[in-house]
């Protein structure tokens, strides 16, 4: 499984033979241009990682891709006249011989109701978690987690005690797209001290990187 860090939570991941790009949203740096996209996926309705523009410009450069998300999302892409599949609940689907499952889940609190949008955290070929905007517990072995350590719900030892939680084999940043570049500093580092004495095996991503996992 190859992974490319496209910005902030869009991923471009190519396992099996099928290439998913995840959470095109505002912070993505020009998802737009990616071509050979075959799954859409998008996890909630946010603008970090849906941008209706984006996924519109994304489908024009790949006509064959499929978009598939949970009904939030979904209300957002028929306004805009935007096919997608439902993926939500528990619910599964294979694609390309690739399973994709759905784990809904509840958004991290911003500050009480605010923000309380359907969270579709997902597992994609038993090998990647991505839980969105949550630290959700899938409740079956991850060897690469998708961590979140950025963001206005997000305190970074509640991200460090979420993946010594779900024990990944593996794990790299998402949710760092506001944080300036230059300062991304103990965002990365320390994830990468702390779990790397617990036998997680952290990489730090930054946008533009590309690792084979």
């Amino acid at each position: 499984m190859t992974i490319k860090k496209i910005g902030h939570c869009c991923l471009l991941v190519k396992i099996s033979g099928l290439t998913i790009l995840t959470d095109p949203g505002l912070f993505a740096d020009a998802p737009n241009t990616i071509t050979d996209i075959d799954i859409v996926l998008i996890t909630h309705e946010h603008a970090d990682h849906l941008h209706v523009g984006s996924v519109q410009e994304i489908l024009k450069a790949n006509p064959q891709a499929r978009v598939i998300t949970n009904g939030g999302v979904g209300k957002q892409l028929t306004a805009a006249n935007i096919p997608y599949s439902l993926l939500e609940g528990t619910a599964t689907t294979e694609i390309k011989n690739v399973l994709l499952e759905a784990f809904d889940c509840k958004h991290e609190e911003i500050y009480e109701e605010i923000g309380q949008v359907q969270n579709t955290g997902y597992f994609i070929g038993g090998e990647l978690f991505y839980p969105g905007d949550s630290y959700f517990d899938p409740g079956k072995p991850i060897r690469v987690l998708a961590l979140p350590v950025g963001g206005p719900w997000c305190k970074l030892p509640d991200a460090i005690r979420y993946a010594l939680r779900v024990k990944p084999a593996k794990a790299f940043p998402v949710h760092d797209g506001t944080i300036q570049p230059d300062r991304l500093g103990p965002t990365h580092k320390v994830p990468e001290s702390v779990l790397g004495k617990n036998n997680i095996a952290f990489f730090p991503m930054a946008a533009g990187t590309e690792l084979d996992f």
